[in-house]
């Protein structure tokens, strides 16, 4: 059986073989050769192994691996998915063995980093030796097993639906009342949003729909997304994967039918508060029947580099893995007289269930039309997500996919206890499926369909302002699309803006500042003064509140493990909910006109000195800090402008997340479609497809999608099992990149303690 990796200008592999299982592996293959470092990286954190290279600053997310159990449930998913559907579970092998062949790759040339710039073996930086993080940790890649792809998808999705915001409404509820949960209900620092829209063809200069949209994750380096296109005689499909993962799940185009996701923003996963007890034989729980039951119970050792090991105690109740504390309470925390410790249980999908949802993957390569996506969705389980579809025939779906267990509703909304009747899971919430309203749907993490599934969803403002883009046009091509990727304007701005409006009396220099905020634009432009004004206004803002003694209960540190705690510190909190707090009737006391004229009369003391673009700039993820420094870019946009670049208002003006890619599909003529990623198609430094898409993410242009293999560039035959030969160059339009000085360490590292997820 022979594969051909091909590659266009950009370095995006395009892979064709002689079936499904061949591309598979090809799709395996390809991927350990431009992504190496990143597959280990991200199969160490699903194994709870990467402060073995990392050292102690990934000791909390390994911890969390170990007790949440993702490899344990993923080997439960494999097993569970070859009984169901044999198929997959071979197709799914096959992408392992390539991922293994690649990272056994030789490098066929010097590193990426030094060899001769516009050779084929440069930009396709083979091997895992062509990744120089794998030598500044010593580390060898290790061996991919079966269930790894499912860990990954797992370690990635865990904490996707924000369960720990419930610890967060628990609190609040504590401080302030049940009634100030809603106050704080917003897109908050833990969850990942969307932009997605379906315009049909009759608003289309084609006759044929058009689907677009921008996932919005952290922004990691290498890329969460991997541009990509996979042929064989059943199936010739585009899209945007996730490393590690085979198949297209969340964006791809067919040729004849195409799809997108935006998270649903359902709430899925359960917390129960256990008590727990040490016996002879190991460790009970509590259950609701009032009797005591066995728990199991084992316990492992984490490798940190530099460190001694460390051992972690796993307990899983009839519920689940115990995630907090133990029968003990919380290692570093104390009880207070007369409460049971602290022991907090997860319960989740696929723990239960031993489904990730994978059975969905062959047949969405395969669907030909809107029917066969909306069967294959059928089979999704996590994350639930909200999925537009059209296709050539005229056909449209606006659903969620997804597996949200039924139960009672005090389960939504903090942790219950697990001791008393009336918190099990009884059952599976049916879809919810909506239409189209004068040709479009749109989607951007709001209420929508998936209301009835979630409990706090994103504000309005950037649904609101993408259908209001699109009303103001009958007819929209493909290339129009782009434009509203890049619409910079804050509707939030209001609340802050009309409070300021108010008030009199102020200092020459406040008054002055007063009336620049009002005279701006309300656009969020790197290039814009106004907006660099209004961001410091609202932080300081923040931090007023913040420091109110109503708030004080809310500001102490929480006593729960570290990977839990953005999802609990105050200022996000209020940051993201700030229009909520400044329009709410009352405010637990607070003289929110005094905390705004404070604010203002702060920043009038102190302006910022240049433009919104001097502060708000891209800071992604890495595992390892790059050996020199980047330059990130200047970027436009705000957490709830279309162009979604989030800062942590109150902390700093650092954006960790945003899109992480976009596209635009295009039913008329695939080859019309686009897309484009923050940084390029190699996970390698110095590659010089590593960076090379960043121009055009920033201006809001997208790289062509190409299909016509005539106009592609061979780069390896692969024939049997890695038996390999090259073929030829390719061009290469991007360069190397270019690293310098980067400003705001310090604030770099804050962002990502405050945001760190997943990516979330």
């Amino acid at each position: 059986m022979t594969g051909e990796i091909f590659r266009d200008a950009w370095g995006i592999p395009h892979l064709r073989a002689g079936d499904a299982t061949e591309l598979a592996r090809l799709q395996g293959r390809v991927t350990a050769l431009d992504r190496a470092w990143q597959l280990e990286t991200e199969r160490h954190r699903a194994q709870g192994t990467s402060a073995s290279f990392l050292g102690s600053e990934a000791l909390p997310w390994d911890r969390f691996a170990r007790r949440v159990r993702l490899a344990d449930t993923a080997r439960r998913c494999l097993t569970e998915l070859d009984r169901r559907d044999p198929e997959t579970g071979r197709w799914l092998r096959a992408y392992v063995e390539g991922v293994n062949e690649g990272l056994a790759a030789p490098n066929a040339s010097s590193s990426p980093a030094s060899g001769p710039t516009g050779t084929a073996e440069t930009a396709a930086a083979p091997g895992s030796s062509a990744a120089p993080e794998f030598a500044r940790v010593a580390l060898a890649p290790g061996r991919w097993e079966p269930w790894t792809p499912l860990a990954v998808w797992l370690s990635t999705h865990i904490l996707f639906a924000g369960f720990p915001a419930k610890l967060w409404r628990e609190r609040v509820v504590e401080c302030l009342g049940r009634d100030a949960v809603g106050l704080f209900a917003a897109d908050g620092p833990g969850t990942s949003g969307s932009n997605g829209w379906l315009v049909a063809g009759e608003r289309t200069v084609t006759g044929q729909a058009v689907i677009a949209g921008d996932p919005h994750r952290f922004i990691e380096d290498p890329g969460v997304y991997q541009q990509i296109h996979l042929s064989c005689p059943e199936f010739d499909v585009v899209g945007i994967a996730v490393p590690g993962v085979p198949g297209i799940a969340h964006f791809g185009h067919t040729g004849s039918v195409a799809w997108a996701i935006t998270n649903a923003m359902a709430d899925y996963q359960d917390l129960y508060r256990e008590r727990l007890r040490r016996t002879g034989a190991g460790v009970e729980a509590l259950g609701p029947d009032g009797v005591w039951h066995r728990a199991a119970r084992h316990t492992e050792t984490i490798e940190v580099a530099g460190e001694d090991p460390v051992e972690v105690e796993v307990i899983e109740t009839d519920r689940g893995p115990v995630v907090i504390g133990g029968p003990e309470g919380l290692e570093d925390g104390v009880t207070e007289p007369g409460t049971p410790p602290v022991a907090v249980a997860l319960r989740y999908p696929p723990r239960v269930t031993g489904d990730l949802g994978f059975g969905a993957l062959l047949p969405l390569l395969r669907a030909r039309r809107v029917a066969d996506v909306d069967r294959a969705l059928d089979l999704w389980a996590e994350p639930v997500n909200v999925v537009q579809a059209a296709d050539t025939e005229g056909g449209t779906l606006h659903r969620v996919a997804g597996r949200v267990p039924v139960r009672a509703e005090a389960n939504r909304i903090a942790p219950v206890p697990a001791w008393e009747p009336g918190h099990d899971w009884e059952g599976w919430h049916e879809s919810p499926r909506a239409g189209l309203t004068d040709g479009v749907a749109v989607m951007a993490n709001q209420r929508g369909p998936a209301a009835p599934l979630g409990v706090e969803f994103a504000a309005p403002h950037r649904a609101d302002r993408i259908a209001a883009l699109l009303a103001g046009r009958e007819r929209w091509s493909a290339a129009e699309m782009p434009a509203l990727h890049m619409d910079t304007h804050l509707a939030s701005a209001a609340a802050l803006l009309d409070h300021v409006a108010a008030l009199d009396a102020l200092t020459g220099p406040a008054a002055g500042l007063r009336d620049r905020l009002l005279d701006w634009d309300r656009r969020m432009d790197a290039d814009s003064t106004g907006a660099a004004l209004h961001a410091a206004v609202r932080g300081a803002l923040v931090r007023q509140l913040a420091r109110h003694p109503a708030f004080a209960g809310l500001a102490a540190p929480p006593a729960c493990p570290e990977v839990f705690r953005p999802w609990l510190a105050l200022v996000p909190r209020i940051g993201y909910a700030l229009e909520h707090l400044l329009t709410a009737k009352e405010l637990y006391g607070v003289d929110r006109p005094a905390a705004v004229r404070a604010a203002l009369e702060e920043v009038a003391a102190r302006p910022p000195a240049g433009t919104w673009g001097d502060t708000h700039r891209l800071a992604p993820w890495r595992a390892l800090p790059p050996t020199t420094p980047y330059d990130e870019p200047a970027l436009s946009g705000d957490h709830d402008c279309v162009l979604c670049t989030s800062s942590v208002p109150g902390l700093t003006d650092l954006a960790a997340r945003g899109p992480a890619a976009r596209y635009v599909w295009d039913l008329a003529r695939r080859e019309d479609s686009r897309w484009v990623v923050p940084l390029g198609a190699s996970g390698v430094p110095g590659s010089p497809h590593h960076r090379d898409q960043s121009p055009l993410w920033l201006a809001g242009d997208l790289v062509p999608v190409v299909t016509d293999w005539d106009v592609l560039r061979g780069e390896d035959v692969v024939r049997g099992r890695g038996a390999r030969e090259r073929t030829g160059e390719f061009d290469q339009p991007g360069k190397a990149d270019q690293p310098g000085k980067a400003d705001g360490l310090q604030e770099f590292a804050e962002l990502h303690e405050v945001q760190e997820e997943t990516d979330v």
